[in-house]
């Protein structure tokens, strides 16, 4: 079978993202964005019961959702992890959790793995997931108090309870790693595997 994407295929993001969506777009990728709704949370715990790592968690959570949305063309799934060693952080749903989880982080390396799966019909044709380390100031509680003053709740959506692109820049200390993987996709790696696709970039 002849499995060169079609030059004028749209890719299928199965992702709400606003940033994902705005990466693609200004990569020129042309998609269509299908939101796929999953229990994260749930899949999550029993990925971590059955004794999968951070980088497998992302990984799978990425699958689930491409395969969720597949059913003509390229379809994309990502998802990301943060995990301080073995600890997961899921996203915040409060302030305080979202107080808490920097408290945890400042002072800390910590690791976003940036997972993506994209699917060609109903089966997985690509997979990578890129990995990140961040480390934190030391920061005191009055320093989260006030950079949550201005971020809350824009982070909720954020794991780990910041956005480096914006104001959680100023928490950090280094960055090791793909800055595309850091706002959640590894987009220099998808680009590559559409050129070998033939793909025609807009």
């Amino acid at each position: 079978m002849d499995r060169t994407v079609s030059p004028d295929h749209s890719l299928t993001l199965a992702s709400a993202s606003e940033i994902r969506r705005r990466m693609l777009a200004e990569a020129g990728i042309a998609h269509v964005v299908r939101p796929v709704r999953i229990d994260e949370g749930a899949i999550r715990a029993s990925l971590v019961e059955d004794g999968a790592g951070p980088r497998d968690v992302a990984d799978a959570l990425a699958e689930f959702k491409a395969r969720r949305a597949a059913g003509g063309g390229l379809t994309l799934g990502c998802d990301q992890i943060l995990a301080l060693k073995s600890e997961i952080f899921a996203k915040p749903e409060t302030r305080d959790e979202a107080k808490d989880h920097l408290l945890r982080l400042s002072g800390q390396t910590h690791h976003l793995y940036s997972a993506a799966v994209l699917y060609e019909d109903l089966e997985p044709v690509w997979r990578h997931v890129g990995v990140v380390r961040m480390t934190m100031h030391s920061l005191t509680a009055e320093e989260i108090d006030a950079y949550l003053d201005r971020a809350w709740p824009d982070v909720a959506s954020s794991v780990g309870s910041y956005q480096a692109e914006r104001l959680g820049a100023r928490l950090f200390a280094r960055m090791d790693g793909e800055w595309f993987s850091v706002l959640g996709l590894p987009l220099l790696e998808l680009c590559s595997f559409l050129r070998l696709r033939g793909w025609r970039f807009t």
